[in-house]
């Protein structure tokens, strides 16, 4: 990220520009709006902070520069006490946001970041963005995508592990789209999906006369996906007496069809994936150890959506590009306030939450951006929050547990915004933010 920083006194340019460097930002620093325009046509800037009152240009006669260029960069109009007026003049004519002197550098970097990510969800939603793929910026999302470019190419099974609508099917097309079998066919079966007595039949097929109802042959999963991969989600509800013919497949890399007698070879990838604890299940003798150790090749374990909140301007892009298309909207993107409050949301049904908020967000926004009213963040179901996410009862707590937990209720309270938290805790937004710090808090 890269700001410029548009003001004429050069000890508040150099003191905005050290604190953004603490915080891992660029910065060019401009002393009025005729210098700022310079930099503008020669370089590019994520956000732009311009000062209200300058000598040569101002900045209501730079933003309306910017405006009149065709630029799109979000930018907040710094004001002076009692120039709230011209602020919100600024923002007619295409500031985001303003922020009134003198203030905290922590709100200032908090705003531009919120803003720079909504121009982010607005850069997504009007692109020509795939609408497969597996998306996201966070360091463990990179992790794996590094992980599926170097397995891909290879034949070895896949686990692939994480909680409901986290995206476990999409990493396994991924997966197919990127190995040396990606002509062929990606065939997927959700083993919870089926009841128990056809399972057998819909993965090996069956012959004429196999059984009652049986009127011809049918080829099973495992054989149509010969030349391609085969997708076994939830692997973890297969029944144990299927297990073991599963295991036989895998190991011999041949089949038999139910009533059959010739055995098929077998020449797919398989790719399996579950939101159970199979170590656990093992454990407890409702898995099978060897089958287990047979599909657990490779492990791509992923995260949750509240575990790389950096990942929800992405998404929230594409999921609006999505439904602009299917439905015919125009919605350009979210307010920094929706944004927040997104971040700030638990989101237990993780990615498939995500769209789903959005999509209704989209069809009673009352504008081309999505504003926090539009949403409806009421409804979200813990029934698969992780046990260590669960706020213990006060009386097993220690002092520091017990603080780290009210200050994770304040913030969602308050959607992430740490300025209000700060205020119904009783201490200072520094205090607060250093306590954010301190505890690992990550909304």
């Amino acid at each position: 990220m890269k700001v410029l920083i548009c003001d004429d006194e050069a000890n508040i340019r150099n003191l905005m520009k050290r604190f953004l460097a603490s915080e891992k930002i660029d910065s060019d620093g401009a002393e009025n709006g005729l210098s700022a325009q310079r930099l503008l046509e020669s370089g590019h800037y994520d956000a732009l902070l311009v000062d209200l009152r300058m000598p040569g240009m101002d900045g209501l006669s730079l933003i309306r520069w910017v405006r009149d260029k065709g630029l799109h960069i979000p930018t907040i109009m710094i004001s002076a006490h009692g120039e709230i007026r011209d602020a919100v003049s600024a923002m007619k004519y295409g500031a985001e946001d303003y922020i009134e002197k003198p203030f905290e550098p922590e709100e200032l970097v908090e705003r531009i970041k919120s803003l720079v990510e909504a121009d982010s969800i607005r850069n997504v939603a009007e692109n020509d963005v795939p609408s497969s793929g597996f998306i996201g910026e966070s360091p463990e999302i990179l992790r794996i995508k590094a992980i599926i470019e170097k397995i891909a190419p290879s034949q070895a099974n896949v686990l692939i592990t994480g909680e409901s609508g986290t995206g476990k099917e999409v990493v396994a097309k991924e997966i197919h789209r990127l190995s040396s079998v990606s002509d062929g066919p990606f065939m997927a079966i959700n083993i919870g999906g089926v009841p128990e007595n056809l399972i057998e039949s819909e993965l090996f097929g069956y012959e004429r006369g196999a059984f009652t109802g049986a009127d011809q042959r049918k080829q099973g999963l495992f054989e149509l996906a010969s030349g391609g991969t085969l997708f076994l989600d939830e692997i973890g509800d297969m029944p144990l007496s299927l297990q073991v013919k599963i295991l036989r497949v895998l190991q011999e890399r041949r089949m038999t069809r139910l009533g059959g007698t010739v055995s098929i070879p077998i020449d797919a990838r398989i790719v399996a994936a579950t939101n159970k604890d199979l170590e656990r299940m093992v454990a407890e003798g409702t898995f099978r150890e060897d089958l287990f150790y047979r599909l657990n090749v490779v492990r791509i374990s992923i995260p949750p959506l509240r575990e790389r909140v950096e990942d929800i301007p992405l998404l929230a892009g594409r999921v609006i590009r999505k439904y602009n298309l299917m439905m015919g909207m125009k919605i350009m993107g979210l307010t920094p306030e929706a944004l927040n409050a997104l971040k700030a949301h638990p989101f237990y049904g993780n990615v498939r939450e995500l769209e789903n908020i959005i999509e209704r967000a989209m069809i009673f926004a009352a504008s081309e951006v999505i504003d926090f009213n539009d949403l409806d963040l009421g409804g979200a179901i813990p029934r698969e929050m992780p046990q260590q996410q669960a706020v213990a009862s006060e009386e097993t707590l220690s002092l520091r547990d017990i603080e780290r937990n009210a200050i994770i209720r304040a913030l969602h309270r308050w959607e992430g915004n740490r300025t209000r938290t700060a205020e119904e805790l009783g201490i200072s937004r520094r205090t607060l933010i250093s306590k954010i710090q301190e505890y690992g808090i990550d909304l």
